[in-house]
């Protein structure tokens, strides 16, 4: 018997369970796979030129509590401020409740979006029709190409924070230098949705217009709001990002350490 018949006959013996194998295999392939590119994304990709100028602004307390909607119109009138866009996370189904329909959404101002964000790439007739449509929204070409989505489809929204189910058009596709599964929509269309939600928002993304400046603005608009009802903390882009998956826990400590066990091939147990 040769090497090759030797090594099929035992494989094959006990299908169930040599089958049980190569899922195991594949799985912890594909979740050191995932591993890598979450801390890739978070701790070690470098941000584009434009993100060492941005800020975000929240509540000093949690990223939970929502701001007053006029602190965007403070914060636009402070020097070196060039651009305050609205930013709410909306959290809702798209299709079924799976994690592969999971992407993010968030209501904010068309407009002031694109300023804060001018490394994205937005076709003007697109953003146009956006900016008219209310109901409308614009997705990363990404996410688009995932869901086949083209201009004009309708997406449906079913709100799990918010209590209402948003149906939108896709009136625009952007591009940008690090694509994202991520959908905006316009926060008029969420607060015609939901009334309690109407002169509030999530957090501030803000774009000053030079890197030097953002020292100076990150004390000018939490020194404007130290001492009333809704304080704010503003911090950088990254600091956001890594403040944001800290509430989930230690996620890098996590992922050395699953990526660890699963490269040594053996997964860790709780």
């Amino acid at each position: 018997m040769t090497l090759a018949g030797f090594i099929a006959k035992n494989a094959f013996r006990n299908k169930r369970r040599s089958l049980s194998t190569v899922l195991s295999i594949a799985f912890s392939l594909l979740l050191l796979t995932l591993m890598m590119t979450i801390w890739r994304s978070f701790y070690v990709d470098d941000s584009s030129a434009r993100a060492a100028q941005r800020l975000f602004t929240r509540h000093r307390v949690s990223l939970a509590i929502f701001l007053p909607s006029y602190y965007q119109q403070k914060i636009r009138a402070i020097s070196g401020v060039v651009a305050v866009a609205p930013m709410t996370w909306f959290g809702g189904i798209y299709k079924e409740d799976k994690p592969e329909n999971f992407f993010a959404q968030f209501s904010t101002d068309p407009e002031e979006l694109v300023k804060a964000y001018p490394e994205n790439h937005v076709p003007q007739d697109q953003l146009r029709a956006w900016e008219r449509d209310r109901a409308g929204c614009m997705a990363d070409a990404k996410l688009a190409a995932k869901y086949n989505w083209k201009i004009g489809d309708r997406i449906v929204l079913r709100g799990t924070i918010f209590p209402a189910t948003l149906e939108l058009t896709l009136r625009a596709i952007y591009t940008s230098p690090t694509p994202s599964d991520t959908l905006f929509f316009d926060t008029r269309y969420l607060e015609e949705s939901v009334g309690w939600f109407k002169g509030q928002s999530g957090f501030f993304a803000v774009l000053t217009d030079s890197p030097q400046k953002v020292p100076v603005v990150t004390r000018a608009i939490d020194d404007i709001f130290h001492n009333s009802p809704q304080p704010t903390k503003t911090e950088t882009e990254r600091e956001m990002q890594l403040d944001f998956i800290a509430t989930l826990g230690n996620v890098k400590a996590f992922i050395l350490e699953a990526t660890a066990s699963i490269s040594s091939g053996h997964p860790h147990r709780n």
